[in-house]
């Protein structure tokens, strides 16, 4: 268990645990960057012959790294981090390692699909080819399939607060181009500071992926407003929202997510870590629940907010919202549906949540009739 902001520590312990950590998980809100811990990060740097920074006291061993990663005061101070991070990230194998880590993690969490970003601008901008990039991730992938049986998508993300002809000149890379039309990329995605970069600066790169039938998402209201999440509908056209916790502070708006079936993907520690609310039970896990906004809830950069992975996320949103298993079958359903993986795919999986849930309830109702207990019923809650 990773440690970090108050109220993370002792999460869901109960009986709900172990049907939490057997439900089939789809995330889509998870960046492979973010697997870099500090561990591997000097390891990397030592490698690579990469010099860390001298006159930053955080950088003396990885515990102090550890440290530093557990007082971020906004997401701009992680991301100052986090990009420095990057930089031990050279070969094609570092890429291949952060990758298969995350994987073995998300396989140890339950993960049955995930759809993960990249920034390649991040390391192009070191030297660092597009080609090289993809070759460990896609072995990484490949790997998670064989080895776990977890299926996997890449997304493609650019960086807002990079100009947004950058980002542009990037997305037109012929590379780029190749891996979105042969499907080794899936779609793109929208990342980094969110408040003083709206989306609408970048919407000639998602006029073009549209054209080509890429699929489309951005980071919206996490810090930004919920006018972010409109504006990256209605100019973006994205199919999902990343974060889009401020929703809630639009009615209408909510109202026409939820009737859109539009997907968001939230990631409730990492909001706790970079201090957009001060605890998981403010979040608006409950009133997207009783609205019926699909949602999904992921890891984010599990590295750098305390080793948290997904079924930590499960485990810290129970404890404060004390969910019932039908809602959670409803959380779980909603991230498949939400899924840009082969309706197969989401058939085999919804598929097995409906296993799951099914022998858990035959479960407890076994455990508490030989206890004398009375049966379970299927709204119930432990």
């Amino acid at each position: 268990m990773g440690g970090g902001p108050p109220g993370l520590s002792n999460m869901c312990q109960g009986s709900m645990h172990d049907l939490l950590r057997l439900l089939p998980k789809c995330e889509h809100h998870m960046h492979l960057e973010g697997a870099l811990t500090p561990q591997v990060l000097f390891q990397l740097a030592k490698r690579n012959g990469i010099a860390l920074p001298a006159d930053d006291p955080a950088f003396e061993t990885p515990d102090t790294l550890v440290e530093r990663y557990h007082r971020f005061d906004s997401l701009d101070d992680f991301l100052h981090y986090y990009y420095i991070g990057m930089d031990v990230l050279v070969h094609a194998a570092d890429f291949e390692a952060l990758a298969t880590d995350y994987f073995e993690h998300a396989a140890a969490d339950g993960v049955a699909h995930a759809e993960v970003f990249f920034d390649p601008q991040a390391h192009l901008s070191r030297g660092v080819t597009y080609d090289t990039i993809l070759a460990g991730f896609t072995a990484a992938q490949h790997k998670a399939e064989a080895q776990w049986d977890i299926t996997s998508e890449l997304i493609c993300c650019f960086l807002r607060h990079l100009p947004a002809s950058d980002g542009l000149q990037t997305f037109e890379r012929p590379a780029i181009q190749q891996s979105l039309t042969d499907g080794t990329v899936i779609g793109i995605g929208l990342d980094s500071s969110e408040a003083s970069f709206p989306p609408e600066r970048f919407r000639p790169i998602y006029d073009r992926a549209g054209d080509m039938g890429v699929r489309r998402t951005a980071h919206a209201g996490e810090e930004g407003p919920a006018d972010y999440i409109r504006r990256a509908l209605d100019d973006l056209h994205v199919d999902r929202i990343d974060h889009g916790i401020r929703l809630i502070e639009d009615a209408s708006l909510l109202q026409r997510v939820a009737q859109e079936g539009i997907l968001l993907t939230v990631c409730p520690i990492s909001n706790v870590f970079l201090r957009c609310v001060t605890s998981v039970a403010e979040l608006p896990i409950r009133q997207f629940l009783d609205r019926g906004v699909r949602f999904s809830l992921n890891s984010d950069d599990p590295a750098y907010f305390g080793g948290h992975y997904i079924l930590d996320n499960y485990r810290a949103v129970q404890d404060a919202f004390h969910l019932t298993v039908d809602e959670w079958t409803t959380v779980c359903e909603g991230g498949v549906r939400g899924s840009w993986c082969s309706e197969g795919r989401k058939a085999e999986i919804l598929a097995k949540l409906e296993t799951v849930v099914e022998d858990w309830k035959k479960k407890k109702t076994s455990q508490q009739s030989s206890s004398g207990g009375a049966r379970i019923q299927s709204s119930s809650s432990s």
